[in-house]
């Protein structure tokens, strides 16, 4: 029997409310995602996503149940898992080269070797021209860039991604899913992403799960073949998915 990189067994979560109740956000939550799988999570707001994925990346601990990345119990953040957050996670005084060295900087990882690795990672998001460059000089979508660079460089076993995109306009969003996948297709890490966006969900992944009411709803395979391109985008395959699951969001 194959190993999966994820699994989450009789996960639950619970939360204490100011007036004293308590709020169960994750009810017996059973999962398995394979080694180099792309599964997207996506449901209505306050659903409980960011939740479960604070709690796969050691952010949380839940209330009961039990998360492994391949055989190790999750009690708490690692550089096992690597996270993407919505927000821009850089550091504003180093530059996109020195931004993108900093966890084999930490990891005592010696200077001609980070070196090598980020500038593998910065020309993989097309960042080359801007290695000297620090983020205020950078727009959103290129810090953006700056950071799925950081995670890949730092070569995590899963990487976690909570609505990276989504503040971001749709031409730079679907630019960023392309480059994203482009060096997915590299990489083969197994991710786990959340999103509100179901076009983004069927393009990326190979699984969509949708939350609601504290568990998976549905859960759907994703048929299509890759590599991908836009004209999936439009196609009446991924519009038809998109309809049937809109009803869980609406």
């Amino acid at each position: 029997m194959i190993q999966p990189k994820i699994s989450i067994e009789n996960l639950n979560a619970t939360f204490k409310c100011s007036d004293g109740t308590n709020l169960e956000v994750l009810k017996n939550i059973n999962l398995e995602i394979a080694d180099g799988e792309f599964v997207a999570i996506v449901g209505p707001s306050g659903c409980g996503k960011s939740t479960l994925l604070n709690i796969v990346g050691g952010l949380l601990a839940p209330t009961k149940g039990t998360i492994k990345v391949g055989n190790e119990i999750v009690k708490g953040p690692g550089r096992d898992r690597g996270f993407i957050f919505q927000q821009d996670v850089v550091f504003m005084w180093r530059t996109v080269l020195k931004n993108v060295e900093y966890g084999m900087e930490i990891r005592g990882v010696d200077p001609v070797t980070r070196k090598e690795v980020a500038m593998k990672y910065i020309k993989l998001v097309g960042l080359e021209k801007f290695a000297d460059f620090y983020p205020k000089e950078l727009s959103g979508g290129m810090r953006k860039r700056v950071a799925i660079a950081m995670v890949f460089a730092n070569d995590p076993k899963v990487l976690l991604m909570d609505e990276p995109f989504g503040p971001l306009d749709y031409p730079t969003k679907v630019d960023l899913q392309n480059k994203l996948l482009e060096i997915w297709e590299r990489e083969k890490k197994t991710t786990l992403f959340v999103t509100h966006d179901l076009e983004e969900a069927l393009f990326l992944s190979d699984r969509v799960i949708v939350l609601a009411n504290g568990n998976f709803a549905e859960i759907v395979d994703v048929a299509w073949e890759r590599p991908r391109n836009n004209d999936l985008r439009v196609s009446e395959q991924l519009q038809q998915l998109k309809t049937e699951l809109w009803r869980y969001l609406a």
